[in-house]
């Protein structure tokens, strides 16, 4: 592994172990050019995912994308960060497991859309503004509009 404060490419791994949902496996490491430590994570990646954008341009799928966009929905809310590692773990279980190689923008879209309604009703508007593509306020109001009929705020 290459050292990211130097570039030296011989790092040692000093302490190994899974991390809390055992997705991944946390190392520590030592850089012997710079003395410098840092972590990494190693995941299993059960196939190489191409995302399909609906300009019909390919690129391969980015783990760290998607757990951005998970990250702005839920700033500044009371939303523990495991929580959304949780999620983005499962989001991306999801797509190795389903069986196709190339998952469309629109799939994972709705993957994340489920997965903050069942999270944060915030964080699900958010993300819905940019997903669903609101262009003025009375789409928010339309939106919420649903979103309160489907939870019984209309009382």
């Amino acid at each position: 592994m290459r050292c990211p404060f130097c570039g030296h490419d011989d790092t040692q791994v000093k302490d190994s172990r899974p991390t809390e949902d055992n997705s991944a496996i946390r190392r520590r490491r030592f850089c012997t050019a710079c003395g410098s430590r840092f972590t990494t994570f190693e995941r299993v990646q059960l196939r190489e995912l191409i995302v399909v954008k609906k300009n019909g341009q390919r690129a391969p799928f980015d783990r760290d994308k998607l757990a951005r966009s998970l990250a702005i929905a839920v700033r500044k809310r009371p939303v523990d960060p495991d929580r959304v590692e949780r999620i983005v773990n499962s989001i991306q279980r999801r797509l190795e497991s389903c069986g196709e190689a190339e998952i469309s923008t629109t799939s994972i879209g709705e993957l994340v859309m489920e997965a903050l309604a069942n999270l944060d009703q915030v964080a699900y508007v958010r993300f819905a503004s940019v997903y669903r593509d609101f262009r003025e306020a009375k789409d928010f109001g339309d939106f919420v509009g649903k979103l309160g009929g489907e939870i019984g705020l209309d009382d």
